[in-house]
């Protein structure tokens, strides 16, 4: 079985339901991952998506924040939804497709602006989620098992546009960092977008503050697709769908894609 999967903020499935169209009547991707839907479940424009072929939905929703869903073509059932350093967030649902994959959603908070814990308690709470991730990883390892999602940390230095500037801003910092690999290494999660694309720079999100952010290219890889090692192996194909970001009305996040071979 061969499949298709992406992963994307789209900063509200409500708002932006034409460009989530677009996506899957362009690229079609088999399974579609989306964060930050900004919605109540029961909200979700899942019509136009189920005439898309996109039949099958588990999410978590929450009003004007948050919220994360993962559509399918192919039939999937909710496994779990987790309220990850008890923040009562919508930022997490997993599904399971028939052919016993299960698919985590993750969306990590941003952490506000400020790197420190002790003045910044979103901050605290980013750390604590990621933590809390490692935890349930290390009490129960992961298996035959995908990850994605906006993890909001780019954690190598070719995944920021300037790494020296970035090491004291919010998704680059080395406590980040070490929090987030600490999370991978406890589900022995593949990076598979790096191991498709192993060298070089490589972003999915670009500020909308940049008043020319294609030509600036000030960019950073916060989007992630991560797989279990016992399927990462038949992973390949992935990309970043850049051109999105420069759609009418974009997200500042682009959608990341993997293929899988199971």
């Amino acid at each position: 079985m061969t499949f298709t999967l992406a992963t994307w903020n789209i900063n509200s499935v409500r708002l932006r339901e034409a460009l989530v169209c677009k996506l899957m009547t362009e690229d079609a991707p088999d399974v579609l991952c989306l964060q930050e839907c900004k919605s109540p479940v029961d909200k979700i424009p899942f019509a136009a998506f189920e005439a898309l072929g996109y039949r099958f939905m588990v999410a978590r929703g929450q009003k004007g924040y948050n919220g994360v869903a993962i559509l399918s073509k192919m039939p999937i059932t909710e496994v779990a939804a987790g309220d990850y350093a008890g923040l009562g967030h919508a930022r997490h649902i997993a599904g399971q497709l028939e052919n016993g994959v299960t698919i985590h959603n993750f969306y990590v908070p941003a952490g506000g602006d400020v790197p420190d814990r002790s003045v910044n308690e979103k901050f605290g709470q980013k750390l604590d989620f990621l933590t809390h991730m490692r935890d349930d990883f290390h009490a129960a390892k992961p298996a035959k098992a995908i990850l994605v999602g906006d993890l909001n940390i780019a954690p190598r230095e070719d995944d920021v546009w300037n790494h020296k500037s970035l090491l004291k801003i919010v998704s680059h910092t080395p406590i980040e960092v070490e929090h987030l690999a600490q999370a991978q290494d406890a589900g022995g999660w593949v990076d598979i977008t790096r191991q498709d694309i192993p060298e070089g720079r490589l972003y999915s999100w670009w500020s909308y503050r940049s008043p020319d952010w294609d030509a600036a290219d000030k960019g950073r890889r916060l989007d992630h697709i991560w797989a279990t090692p016992d399927i990462a192996g038949a992973a390949h194909g992935s990309r970043v769908l850049r051109a999105a970001r420069g759609w009418e009305q974009p997200s500042d996040h682009a959608p990341v894609f993997a293929t899988f071979d199971l």
